[in-house]
């Protein structure tokens, strides 16, 4: 299963007088991580700090992560390891930080840049990408009801149906799931409706909590 934000997304919260703003963004590549962490820190130009993590791959295989003159281990890679604790591809982090004047020490740093990444993914939400097959089904009109029944029973929604000297129907099965839908399928219609495969899609699914 592959992870991501929702959408882009800003928070922002207050910790001992300081501003800290996380900005998330689902990106494609090191290009789109480079150059919208270039954006964040030209549009807080008068911040103090603009930390940054990514990750990229569908394994985390790219992980970068930056401090921005904080002191070293207390921004960046705290932002990488929420990025990573929570399995999210493809999405960047910049926390941008005005200070107010009271120091959080080591500890209370890492606790505030990881603190930020942590409540903006979960303010924003999360999706996950789920392959599906898509099925040709093509049976009697004597079945139409029972079919869609069953497939209703299992959220499964029916597409473009046709309705000729047969009926054909549309619908789409995560892909991990087809072969046992079929099998089950082909016992509950004793074998009475034709099926055929067709293309491969990928959606996004919310992820509920």
């Amino acid at each position: 299963m592959t992870i991501t934000i929702k959408n882009d997304f800003t928070h922002e919260e207050e910790i001992k007088k300081s501003r800290f703003i996380c900005h998330l963004k689902r990106i494609e590549n090191e290009q789109e991580a480079r150059a919208f962490i270039n954006q964040i820190k030209k549009e807080h130009w008068k911040a103090n700090h603009n930390c940054s993590a990514y990750t990229l791959g569908d394994r985390q295989e790219i992980q970068r992560s930056s401090d921005d003159g904080e002191p070293s281990g207390t921004a960046g890679v705290p932002m990488l390891e929420i990025l990573k604790k929570k399995e999210l591809i493809n999405v960047c982090a910049v926390v941008t930080r005005y200070f107010g004047g009271i120091k959080l020490g080591a500890g209370g740093l890492i606790r505030a840049y990881a603190g930020a990444v942590n409540h903006a993914i979960e303010a924003v939400g999360c999706v996950e990408f789920v392959v599906q097959k898509e099925l040709v089904l093509t049976l009697d009109y004597a079945l139409y009801d029972k079919l869609q029944r069953y497939l209703a029973s299992r959220d499964i929604e029916i597409i473009e149906p046709v309705f000729l000297s047969d009926i054909t129907v549309k619908c789409f099965i995560e892909e991990d799931q087809v072969k046992s839908f079929l099998s089950e399928l082909t016992e509950d219609f004793n074998g009475k409706i034709s099926i055929l495969k067709g293309k491969t899609q990928l959606i996004e699914r919310e992820i509920k909590d």
